[in-house]
């Protein structure tokens, strides 16, 4: 037994007793509400579960049907939840018919770049602001970001432009003070199995960007977003930003495959970082046009008003001219799609 599915007229008072049963087999529970039915998810060791438990649920008035899930990670999986997940944040959505743009600088530098590049971007189309304030980078001697103070630079665009603000947190020991600026939390590719960070994320109420790991499978990927959603958080998004093979050609090898691929596992929104999934300026348009007919459900991508002062990743920024320019050029793809921008 791994998800039970109620009737929809179980009251509460019979949901509750459920749980209660479960509870006394050392067992969680998270509950689904849709506009149908109930799911309640079970969690932790249902292997010793027998048939004649799962009989006795079934014999529940309530109780609809009783389910096995084989795949290991139940809370992300489509059985969980037949609907796709849509996320409001503020006036935005992440998922459903429209699709969000992420866009801003690598690295927070300084607040007039940050509120320059907020203006242009929102004035484009964008939705969402991004900025790095904790920088994870491969030399210890580069540059490590602003901490707070460029926490506070994102905020002041925020104010001042209404674009919500993503950013990454490397560290537990941050978390209060990512949550007191950030509308959602990045978790980047070189924490995505850093099983404690996404702990504490699972118990913030903050949306979470999950993004691929360097070398991670997609199974394992769906695992740590089950990290963040056994503790409370559903509100988790998948960003595919590119994997690390053979090719020598790009910065990484964009998976645009695992964006169907994941539509079918999981009911959580799909997003695709063309700028760190290929790391060629030249290359990232084609891909984000590539991503919004694949299906993804929004993009994020690096914006810089002067990429060649740029403290990180000035090479694959974009001008704002050119996201612009790109803007316009994914409309009619997103239509293609059923979709829109």
């Amino acid at each position: 037994m791994d998800i039970i599915v109620v009737k929809p007229e179980a009251t509460d008072e019979e949901i509750r007793h459920i749980i209660k049963k479960l509870e006394g087999l050392g067992l969680a529970v998270q509950v689904s509400k849709g506009t149908e039915v109930t799911v309640l998810g079970v969690i932790g060791d249902t292997s010793k579960i027998t048939e004649e438990t799962d009989d006795a649920f079934r014999a529940i008035p309530c109780v609809e049907s009783v389910m096995r899930i084989l795949k290991p990670y139940k809370l992300a999986s489509r059985e969980f939840r037949k609907t796709p997940t849509v996320i409001k944040i503020g006036e935005t959505t992440v998922g459903g018919k429209r699709i969000c743009v992420i866009a801003g600088p690598c690295s927070v530098e300084n607040e007039t770049m940050m509120l320059e590049t907020a203006k242009q971007v929102k004035k484009a189309g964008a939705s969402f602001l991004r900025g790095g304030a904790f920088k994870p980078r491969t030399s210890p001697y580069s540059f490590q970001g602003l901490g707070e103070e460029g926490l506070k630079y994102l905020e002041a665009s925020r104010r001042k432009t209404g674009l919500p603000i993503v950013t990454e947190l490397m560290d537990p020991r941050d978390i209060e003070v990512v949550e007191k600026y950030a509308d959602v939390i990045q978790i980047g590719a070189r924490n995505m199995q850093n099983f404690r960070l996404l702990l504490e994320v699972g118990q913030s109420r903050k949306p979470v960007l999950l993004k691929r790991g360097l070398s991670a499978t997609i199974k394992e990927w769906l695992m740590s977003a089950e990290y963040i959603m056994s503790r409370g958080n559903h509100n988790v998004i998948m960003c595919e930003r590119g994997i690390r093979t053979f090719e020598t050609s790009t910065r990484n090898t964009l998976d645009l495959s695992a964006v169907p691929v994941l539509k079918k596992l999981t009911h959580l929104p799909v997003i695709v970082d063309p700028s760190h999934g290929v790391g060629v300026l030249e290359h990232i348009p084609a891909m984000a046009r590539a991503a919004v007919a694949a299906g993804a459900d929004g993009l994020i991508i690096e914006v810089h008003p002067n990429p060649e002062e740029a403290l990180s990743d000035g090479d694959q920024s974009l001008r704002p001219e050119m996201f612009k320019k790109l803007m316009k050029e994914l409309a009619p793809v997103a239509r293609a799609v059923g979709r829109e921008i």
